[in-house]
Order: structure tokens, then C-alpha cells, then sequence
């Protein structure tokens, strides 16, 4: 069984578990997600199944979305409702206008300094370990991609801990609960993230995902086709490439292929980008990166396999 289960993840479970009871529930241990959600955060996860476990990596490289709640005038130490409060402070003076703004300034490339109740690895250690020592030590920031910061909802204006409803779309490596906290820092009230739930994942959605209880009722109906994604839906964004029937082999082989061996040319694809090669019946041969080779005083491109599936 080859494929991509789109998982809504429960709050409560970590993502290794919902791996876990894949592995259990298909009797295979080629099982891996895509991009680890917080115990407590419910939302898309994406889980790759047999042969797919190869395209785990460029789902993990793709942007998430998320929709929380920030609450205002309340630090916690780990900058969620799960930790211990460290500072209280009225932020009844915020108005629509101040918090819309502030949002505006966290939109583009930013730099974030890591939770210490994370998964970060300094020094060979995780952080939430050296955390449960009772140790803080400093962190390097990191940079990340907020693509878009919209509002959808004010709540409480004008009462000391007023709250924001809000959709996020960033990139891999973005903690949503330290976005909340750097912008109460920004505002000068404090804030920490009151809810999460990751609502898509690359192409994955919400509103297509299975919960477990369903996973587990398709597999034993012997259904679970119903559920399985091909491999391709995680390469979704990555140009297709036709390839010959005579250079399929190559293809497989590993071998870069030479505009000889494609059905059509292609239109313009930087140096660099990644494709999917494909044969003639739609199947998926490999993801390939496009080079361009110097031949006497022309160029050419060519396309490297990188990963072979067929």
C-alpha cells in the first residue's frame, strides 16, 4: 500500500502517535508524517504510507496553515494556555486600528527565537528537555515566512484581556504560539495563543481530512483506497515532464535525461527547479532537477533524477 493519508489529528495525541496507530492499523512500518503538529494542537497531518515515505521531505518543505486565537495582557512560559502565567497586564487601551497594524509588521520575512518548550535541538539536546530541567539557555533565531496574517474576528475590546481570532499561512519552522507572543511583546501588553488548529498542509485541507475513529472503520472494511492519496497529490505545485517510452529505463536507472528523451519540450524552468517525470499513461517515474549543461557555445537543459519511483 502506497500513498498519503490526510489525518485530522486529535489534540492530545502527538504526531508520532497517530504514526503509531497507522503502522498498527496497516501492518507496515513505512509510515511517517509530514510536519509535527503540538500534543495539544489538533488540525491537518499529513501521512505518508509505503513508497510515499520518499516524498515526505518536500511535503515537510511546504507551507502550512493555521487558525488561532491570541489573547491579550497574559505572558505564559510557554507562550500557550499550557504553561505557568509569568505576567498579567490590563490591555483594555487596544483598539481595532493598533492590533491591525501590529499584524501588518509580522507579515514577510521574520526572525523568531524558538520556544524553550520545543523540539529544537541546541547543542545535541532538545530543548523542552533542558525546559523541564528548569534550565533556559539562549537561542539563535531563526528565520521564517509569514505569506499572509489575516484578522477574521475581534472579541472583548475594551476589557483588560481582549482576543483576536486570525488565519496564518507560513513556512516550515514557524511557531504560530511564538508569533502571538512577539506580537504582545510589539504591542507592550504581553499576549500568549489561546487556540490552534493547522487547517491545511501543501495541498492537504482540513475539510478533506479522516479522523482516526474513520481510518480505523475503512480499514476494517478493507476501504482504505478510499482514503489513500497518490503519491503524486504531495508534488502537486512541481511541473510534470512527459518522458519517451525509450528513455523510461533511464529513468529509472537514475540517469539524467537529454531533450531527446522528453515527449514535448518544456516551457521556461529555472535551473534548480524540481519536476515530476512522468510516462506516457500518467504514472510517476521520479522527481528530477533541471539543470542546464554547456554544449560547445549552446545550452541545454537537462533533468536529473532525484528521486525514482518508477
Amino acid at each position: 500500500m502506497d500513498g498519503i493519508i490526510n489525518v485530522l489529528k486529535p489534540p492530545g495525541m502527538t504526531s508520532h502517535d497517530v504514526v503509531s496507530f497507522l503502522r498498527k492499523t496497516f501492518q507496515t512500518r513505512k509510515v511517517g508524517h509530514t510536519g509535527t503538529l503540538d500534543p495539544g494542537v489538533p488540525g491537518v497531518l499529513a501521512v505518508c504510507i509505503g513508497k510515499a515515505t520518499r516524498v515526505a521531505e518536500f511535503l515537510t518543505e511546504g507551507t502550512k496553515s493555521y487558525r488561532g486565537i491570541i489573547k491579550f495582557g497574559i505572558t505564559t512560559t510557554t507562550q500557550d494556555g499550557f504553561g505557568e502565567i509569568t505576567e498579567v497586564k490590563d490591555a483594555s487601551y487596544l483598539k481595532q486600528s493598533d492590533i491591525a497594524d501590529c499584524f501588518k509588521k509580522f507579515i514577510g520575512v521574520i526572525e523568531q527565537v524558538p520556544p524553550m518548550v520545543s523540539a529544537v535541538k541546541i547543542g545535541g539536546r532538545k530543548l523542552y528537555e533542558l525546559a523541564r530541567q528548569g534550565k533556559e539557555i539562549v537561542r539563535p533565531p531563526r528565520t521564517v515566512v509569514i505569506h499572509s496574517l489575516i484578522i477574521k474576528r475581534f472579541a472583548n475590546l475594551g476589557s483588560a484581556h481582549p482576543e483576536v481570532m486570525f488565519d496564518v499561512t507560513c513556512s516550515k519552522g514557524t511557531y504560530v504560539r511564538t508569533l502571538c507572543h512577539d506580537i504582545g511583546q510589539a504591542l507592550g501588553c504581553g499576549a500568549y495563543m489561546s487556540y490552534l488548529i493547522r487547517t491545511s498542509s501543501g495541498p492537504f485541507k482540513l475539510m478533506d481530512a479522516y479522523t482516526l475513529e474513520e481510518i480505523d472503520e475503512l480499514a476494517r472494511k478493507q476501504e482504505v483506497l478510499k482514503a489513500l492519496q497518490p503519491i503524486d497529490s504531495a508534488l502537486i505545485g512541481f511541473p510534470v515532464i512527459l518522458v519517451r517510452e525509450s528513455a523510461v529505463k533511464a529513468v529509472i536507472n537514475g540517469n539524467k535525461i537529454y531533450p531527446s528523451g522528453l515527449v514535448t519540450e518544456p516551457g521556461e524552468i529555472a535551473q534548480g527547479c524540481l519536476v515530476r517525470l512522468q510516462d506516457k499513461n500518467g504514472s510517476l517515474l521520479a522527481v528530477a532537477e533541471a539543470k542546464v549543461e554547456k554544449l560547445g557555445d549552446r545550452k541545454r537543459r537537462v533533468f536529473q533524477p532525484i528521486k525514482v519511483f518508477g
